[in-house]
């Protein structure tokens, strides 16, 4: 019998796909005695179980042989339009075949990824960016091209300078509350970014998962609401911050000549998202008031935030800097030059407190100094407890 032959090696479009140091930070903090500063994880004790019981069982008991059978790749049509109805009260008329509904809004990119790119295609992206992005358009063999930011986001005359030298197809970008930064992207920026795709061809993915979570202010206009973007802005939108992530339940939003693109590249990804959390979610947002739901969870939050906020000055470093998010998950922060958040965590885990190092956000030349923070797990006396360890481990 002649030996073995080996099997074949790992796909090549895997080679330069780095895990997700923030999933392996969450593995690595599942400790319960750990105070993580480092997932953004909603609050559980948030969770509406008792309307979320009460959906499941309707649906199981009104409708059980459809709910538990196969569906529509597009989704759900009565969760497609409470989708956009929704849009639409928040000033983006919306239809309901506008809407494909995904399992969660990160397979949303990853289908419109496999939609718009070709290995090799030019992905601009704000710097530092979220690095689940960063995953899936390095699986697709992009070029990702990173563009420069300030403490109000993507900066637009360096977006105009890039987009003008580099043939880009596509902007990745979160302005509102974005990840990791928290910073939101003012009105009169993304006229001017909505403006820029016009002149050079580009597709705009607007990802949205956090613009309910305002704390602060008002809301500023979508950048798929500007006339000049309307053709080409791609908005994805999640119920993970605002439900429950458990049922991995996000959506995109496409302009016509890509939601049929779209709904194939779903189609052999997993044929459908799960029909009885579609139904479910449907029925919960039909006999639910959500946005009383959302205030809720926004007090909270914001408590969360303010607490996070008062203990920075005692627990960074004297020179260190931080931003104040008008929503969202999380506060940004920098640490004086000479120091290295990665290499400062390992002994922050000793005394059982985490953050996520800001590096791993980068694609331009990453800034060791910097750190993100998320103050939405935990209640504001464990902030504050966490915040005291913090203290101690970078004293």
């Amino acid at each position: 019998m002649s030996p073995a032959v080996p099997p074949p090696a790992v796909a090549s479009r895997l080679a330069n796909v780095a895990s997700s140091p923030v999933r392996d930070l969450l593995a690595l903090t599942a400790r319960p005695e750990v105070i993580s500063f480092a997932g953004g994880l909603p609050a559980p004790e948030l969770f509406d179980v008792d309307g979320l019981r009460a959906a499941f069982d309707r649906v199981l008991t009104e409708q059980p042989r459809r709910a538990l059978q196969y569906s529509t790749s597009e989704g759900d049509a009565d969760l497609r339009e409470v989708i956009a109805g929704r849009l639409t009260a928040r000033a983006l008329p919306t239809g309901a075949d506008e809407i494909v509904v995904t399992t969660g809004s990160q397979q949303a990119l990853n289908v419109v990824t496999t939609a718009t790119l070709e290995p090799g295609d030019v992905v601009l992206v704000e710097d530092p960016c979220y690095v689940a992005a960063l995953q899936t358009f390095d699986f697709a063999e992009a070029r990702v091209v990173p563009v420069p930011t300030d403490d109000d986001g993507i900066i637009p005359e360096a977006l105009e300078e890039i987009a003008a030298r580099e043939p880009a197809r596509l902007l990745y970008l979160v302005p509102t509350f974005s990840n990791p930064t928290g910073r939101t992207l003012p009105a009169a920026r993304r006229t001017a970014v909505a403006e820029t795709a016009a002149r050079h061809g580009l597709w705009i993915v607007e990802d949205d998962p956090y613009g309910e979570l305002r704390y602060d202010g008002e809301p500023v206009p979508w950048i798929a609401a500007s006339p000049a973007a309307s053709d080409r802005v791609i908005l994805l939108g999640s119920f993970s911050k605002l439900m429950a992530p458990g049922l991995r339940l996000g959506y995109l939003r496409a302009p016509a000549p890509l939601r049929q693109p779209c709904v194939i590249a779903k189609q052999a990804a997993d044929l459908h998202t799960s029909t009885v959390d579609q139904a479910v979610a449907a029925r919960y947002l039909r006999d639910n008031d959500l946005d009383a739901h959302v205030r809720t969870v926004r007090d909270a939050y914001r408590a969360r935030r303010d607490a996070l906020l008062d203990g920075l000055p005692a627990a960074l470093p004297a020179g260190s800097r931080w931003n104040r998010p008008a929503g969202g998950m999380f506060v940004w922060a920098t640490l004086p030059d000479d120091r290295d958040a990665a290499e400062l965590l390992h002994t922050a885990i000793e005394y059982e407190v985490a953050y996520v190092p800001g590096a791993p956000f980068f694609t331009g030349p990453p800034d060791p100094s910097a750190l993100r923070l998320s103050f939405t797990t935990h209640s504001p006396e464990e902030i504050e407890e966490g915040l005291r360890r913090l203290a101690k481990a970078l004293s």
